[in-house]
Order: structure tokens, then sequence, then C-alpha cells
């Protein structure tokens, strides 16, 4: 059973082992935990468009693809994303797209999204976070 949805950010850091801290959690939690949102995927993958000559890196992103659990966006994430945004915005505080897109998707599926993306604090107590780039 899922507990742990990894942002974009927590995933890049878990690539390239900074901050240490994010590898270690990994270390430390099951990775039938832990997964990403097909959204996350997408941000992966359009990185890489951006660079075809990082070989090594796509070479890690999609061995980290191949090993994590990628959820599908569905109407359920749908729904939340419209909740959680149409709230953002009249508080005067909506995210970035993308973001409250994978924020809307972990809400949904009642996971806790890791990330060291301080705007995704705005969305609290409603969406459970943890940010696992700081020890401890």
């Amino acid at each position: 059973m899922f507990r742990f949805m990894l942002d974009t950010n927590s995933v890049s850091y878990a690539l390239k082992g900074n901050p240490p801290s994010v590898r270690e959690h990994l270390r430390q939690v099951p990775m039938a935990q832990v997964c990403v949102s097909s959204i996350t995927e997408a941000e992966l993958l359009f990185g890489l468009a951006l660079k075809p000559q990082a070989t090594k890196l796509a070479e890690l992103v999609n061995q980290f693809l191949l090993g994590v659990s990628v959820l599908p966006w569905d109407s359920a994430a749908a729904r939340a994303y419209a909740d959680l945004c149409a709230a953002s915005w009249k508080r005067g505080r909506p995210l970035a797209a993308m973001d409250m897109l994978v924020a809307a998707h972990a809400f949904a599926t009642g996971l806790t999204l890791v990330t060291s993306d301080r705007s995704f604090r705005s969305l609290r107590p409603r969406l459970r976070l943890v940010d696992w780039s700081k020890p401890g």
C-alpha cells in the first residue's frame, strides 16, 4: 500500500544524491510504499527531452521509473484538482499548474506528498506534506 508520493524535485534529489537525506529516506521506506504521479513522470521525461545529450541522466531517470510505481491521473485526481485549485485561487495563493496537478493527485489518493517546495505549504492542512531533503 502506497504511503508517499514523490514530487519532481524529490525524484531529482534522489537521482542526484543531493541532498543525501532523500536517498537515505528512500532506503528506509519500502519501495512498495513509494510512488510518483504520471504528472511527475511527464515532467521528468520533458526534462530529458530538453537535454537529449544527457544520456547518463536519461539512464538514471528511466531506471528510476522502472523501479517505482507510476500512478495514472484519473477522474478523482481531476476533481481534487478543481477543489484545491479553486480554494487556492480564493485565498490568492495559487500554485504553478504542474505543482497543483501533483498536489491534487496526492490528495485524491490520500498519500503524503514528499517535497521540499515551500509553495505546497499553502495547501496545508488538507494536503499532508513531508520534506525528506532535511536530515532526520
